[in-house]
């Protein structure tokens, strides 16, 4: 089993959920904000998952408040940004650290497999991490990517 899926995170309702649950799955791996510029691509993220969930992609939210506090609320109020105000339907995890020594284990694992500009550090909200369906990082995306431009590399990642 590869090391991504030995990790757990906390869903935003509270539930320790397993990173193999997710096995043989292409997973998009994004840390989020509620108050970015970059929070319409929630749109988009939705649009892939709902596209392509049926060939196996997932897309797991991590909301961050490490980059210009824009991730402040509790999970009451990151839900309401989610799921009402713009129709997330993938799941969503409890607000984490991307960066620094309470970082995440998943973003531990992921920034250490594909590392980056700035010596492995997030660099700011809505970066994201493409792994195969075997569980292996396949590539990282830069905050101003838009869904729409990934949409090749998880059609690949999906074909394998």
């Amino acid at each position: 089993m590869t090391p991504f899926y030995q990790l757990t995170a906390t869903s935003l309702g509270g539930q320790s959920i397993s990173m193999a649950d997710y096995a043989g799955k292409v997973a998009l791996v994004v840390n989020t904000a509620s108050h970015c510029g970059f929070t319409p691509q929630y749109e988009g993220l939705e649009a892939l998952y709902k596209k392509y969930a049926e060939q196996g992609l997932v897309v797991l939210g991590f909301p961050c408040n490490q980059f210009g506090k824009q991730e402040p609320g509790s999970a009451e109020e990151i839900g309401q940004t989610c799921y009402i105000n713009y129709g997330v339907s993938f799941p969503m995890f409890e607000k984490i650290d991307v960066n620094g020594t309470s970082a995440h284990p998943v973003f531990h694992y992921l920034k250490s497999e594909l590392p980056g500009l700035l010596g492995g550090r997030v660099m700011w909200n809505f970066t994201k991490f493409l792994i195969g369906r075997d569980g292996k990082p396949i590539k990282r995306f830069a905050p101003f990517t838009t869904p729409e431009k990934m949409e090749t590399a998880i059609v690949a990642a999906l074909e394998i």
